[in-house]
This record gives C-alpha cells, sequence and structure tokens, in this order.
C-alpha cells in the first residue's frame, strides 16, 4: 500500500491522503488569501470524505470534472455538510479562479455519492492489484457523522483517523473506536495542548454570559457553523440561556434534526433548537438584537465575515459587552488580531474593541492526553503524524516513547 500526503501533511487545512494513486481519503481546502488546495489535482477511482468541515472537504466537487465520476463515500451527516460548505464557497468565490469547481459540480454528487452507517464495511474499487480495499467508517467524536476510517487491502490495515475527540460533547460523544491497524494516519492538531475540562469552561462561559446580561450587556459569542454553533445552543439551554442564533449554523441545526442517530442526546439538541431565536437578518433585525442586552451566536468563528460583522460594530465600544472566542482563531484571522491586540478591521478601518473580549476553550480535537490515549492501542503499528502544526515534534515524542513514527511531508509518498 503506498500512501501520498497532497495536503494536510506538517500543516492544518487541504487535508488530502492518496492511497495507491486509486482511493482518495478527504480533499479539503486551506481557507488562506487566497484559498490553497492539495497540491496536485488527482483522479481516484474512489473517494472517502471523514467528514464535513471546509479543511477535509471543502475541495470534492472539483474532483467531478470533465467525465471523471470517483464514487464518493461519507456518512449522511457529512453528505449535507459538503453541499452547505461548496453551496457557500460558491457564493464566496464561485466567478473567479479562486474555486475550482462550479455548481454543475456539486449537482454531480447526487450521482457518485454513496452513504454510510457507522461500522458498516463496504467494498471500495482499486487497488494495486486490482482486488480493491473493504473500508469501514467509525464513530470519530468530533462533529456529527465525523469517522476514523479502515482501508484493508487484504495485506495492510489502514486506519486515518480523521479530526477526532476522545471526551464526549455535548453533541456529540467522544470515540470508543480504536480497529485493529497496522498503519495510523493520525492528526496532531493540539498535540501540544491540555484543554481545560470541559464541565468548567461550559460553567464559566456560562457565567460571563449571565454576568453580562445582568450588568445591561450584550454577549456575541462567535461560532463555527457546524458544531460550534451547535455544542453552545446545547450549552446554553442547560445553563437557562436562550440565544439568538444567526449565520450558516442555522441552516446546519435544521439538517442536524434528521439525523438524531449521529447525535448524542437528540432530545437535548431538539430542546436546544426550540428555545433558540433564529435571527432573518431584515429589516435592520441585527442592529436592534445586538441592543437587546442578548446572547447572540453567529458566525464566522474567526471574524473572517459573515453577520458577526453586523453585531461587533454595535457592541464594540462599550466595557459592558463581551465578545466570547470559543474556537481557535488562525494566525492572520481578524480573530486574532482581536484576541492578541484587541483590536479590529471592521469595513476597511482598524477599530479599538472596549467590549470585554474572553477566550474558552471548546475545542472538538483530542489534547496531547486525548492523542496519547488512543494511540496506547498503537503501540505495535507504524504511526503517520499529520493535520498540525507541530507534527514532526509529536512524531518525535512518540518515537522517543517507543513507537515507529514519523511526520510526512507534503509531497512525500510512503510505501506502507
Amino acid at each position: 500500500m503506498e500512501v501520498e500526503f497532497l495536503g494536510g501533511a506538517r500543516e492544518v487545512g487541504r487535508s488530502a491522503v492518496l492511497i495507491d494513486d486509486a482511493l482518495l481519503i478527504d480533499y479539503g481546502l486551506l481557507t488562506a488569501d487566497p484559498p490553497q488546495y492539495p497540491i496536485r489535482d488527482p483522479e481516484p477511482d474512489a473517494v472517502v470524505v471523514s467528514h464535513g468541515h471546509l479543511d477535509h472537504v471543502g475541495a470534492v466537487p472539483a474532483l467531478l470534472k470533465g467525465d471523471r465520476r470517483p464514487a464518493v463515500h461519507w456518512t449522511p451527516p457529512t453528505a449535507e455538510l459538503a453541499r452547505t460548505l461548496a453551496r457557500d464557497t460558491l457564493k464566496l468565490h464561485g466567478n473567479s479562479p479562486l474555486c475550482p469547481f462550479s455548481s454543475e459540480h456539486v449537482a454531480r454528487l447526487g450521482e457518485v455519492e454513496e452513504r454510510h452507517a457507522y461500522r458498516e464495511s463496504f467494498d471500495v474499487a482499486g487497488g494495486i492489484e486490482g482486488e480493491g480495499y473493504a473500508v469501514t467508517l467509525f464513530n470519530a467524536g468530533h462533529i456529527p457523522g465525523s469517522a476514523h476510517v479502515l482501508v484493508d487491502d487484504g495485506d495492510t490495515r489502514l486506519l486515518y483517523t480523521g479530526d477526532f475527540h476522545t471526551d464526549d460533547q455535548r453533541l456529540v460523544s467522544g470515540t470508543m473506536a480504536r480497529p485493529d491497524a497496522d498503519v495510523v494516519i493520525c492528526e496532531a492538531t493540539y498535540a501540544d495542548v491540555t484543554h481545560e475540562e470541559r464541565a468548567a469552561v461550559e460553567r464559566r462561559w456560562a457565567e460571563r454570559v449571565k454576568t453580562t446580561i445582568w450588568e445591561g450587556g450584550t454577549v456575541v459569542a462567535p461560532a463555527f457553523a457546524i458544531g460550534r454553533t451547535q455544542e453552545l445552543m446545547c450549552v446554553a439551554d442547560a445553563n437557562d440561556l436562550t440565544p439568538y442564533v444567526d449565520g450558516m449554523g442555522i441552516e446546519v441545526t435544521r439538517m442536524l434534526r434528521h439525523h438524531p442517530e449521529f447525535l448524542r442526546d437528540p432530545g437535548a439538541f431538539r430542546r436546544a433548537k426550540g428555545a433558540a431565536r433564529f435571527v432573518t437578518g431584515r429589516d435592520g433585525q441585527r442592529e436592534r438584537i445586538a441592543a437587546d442586552n442578548a446572547l447572540i451566536v453567529t458566525t464566522s468563528g474567526m471574524l473572517a465575515g459573515g453577520p458577526v460583522h453586523s453585531y461587533l460594530p454595535e457592541i464594540r465600544g462599550s466595557p459592558t459587552n463581551a465578545i466570547t472566542l470559543t474556537g481557535y482563531q488562525v494566525e492572520g484571522t481578524p480573530g486574532r488580531e482581536l484576541q492578541e491586540h484587541g483590536r479590529l478591521a471592521i469595513n476597511g478601518t482598524v477599530r479599538p474593541v472596549s467590549a470585554r473580549v474572553e477566550s474558552f476553550d471548546f475545542s472538538a480535537h483530542a489534547d496531547r492526553e486525548g492523542l496519547e490515549s488512543f494511540l496506547d492501542s498503537y503501540r505495535d503499528a507504524r504511526v503517520l503524524v499529520n493535520h498540525g502544526d507541530r507534527c514532526a515534534a509529536f512524531a518525535a515524542d512518540l518515537r522517543a516513547d517507543g513507537y515507529t513514527a514519523s511526520a510526512p511531508e507534503l509531497g512525500e509518498r510512503i510505501e506502507a
């Protein structure tokens, strides 16, 4: 089995791993200016997608250009999220060379996709000997529908972890799957981080929201549309908070209602959805809500665009208000600038922010302890570390602990 890293090697973004030039796992993009895509355009026989985040699924429609029609395998939520993200990408970049696909390619997904439940093995054509692969998806505990991907060619069992979390979140349960594997391609996003205990994070966040509202302020909680928005809705409901919800997260929330089998507690999710107030954005609604002494959960999570830009100018000037950053802020994003320097570029002008700014670790990734606990089941396997800023350092630590581990470089081909 030959493995080629077309993206996601020693970086976070544009994940793409090609097996035997035949089976592609993930095909994402790296959010940057301009967006970055995998380093070459493969022509696989089949594609398996681990989950519905832009850096793993964002470029999949581009694989359906011309007469190419590889089968695309994923879970039902991932299938829905891929379309949501593709439509958003077309809205942002559809008429420019920055987008490698069109609405026609997105429509073709319906011709080639195959949806699978967890632990449902299926056969995929291809392979060096043409005998194909047996593939199985396992719950990865990251977002609804996220999966570990196990590929078995009859000689080698390769486990691609995708993004995963070993601890429970309100939205999804942590991964319990540890299928036998000879080779493990393991994410390392938070390989140098120890997450604060989730209950403590939730408690601090709810207290900040309640205190701000009690003092007469408004709280804006920028959140990723997929996973984080719904997680915050559940946390808010559990703490008797009624949020306004704005942005793409509304569409995702409505979609997930139809896939309760991929949620940890469908009843709690249904209650949280029923309690939330969805924003339409018509007739100055956002400006009125910003003055409404309320909690607002809205995209984008890194302040790069979306409805959050309607709320921040309204609340930034008063220290009574608060901005709660609930996800990692990538270097170079407006969120990182606000986090580190207390200022924000609004409509092309940099403005100081007097509102209180606090960060809360609601990460959906395993931290260092979670990664080590997961990999403890694979001490006899070969570990290939990817999807992180410190992949080489983590691989070195694993080797010092007795693992056979390395961090492939972008474009590298490895015989597994």
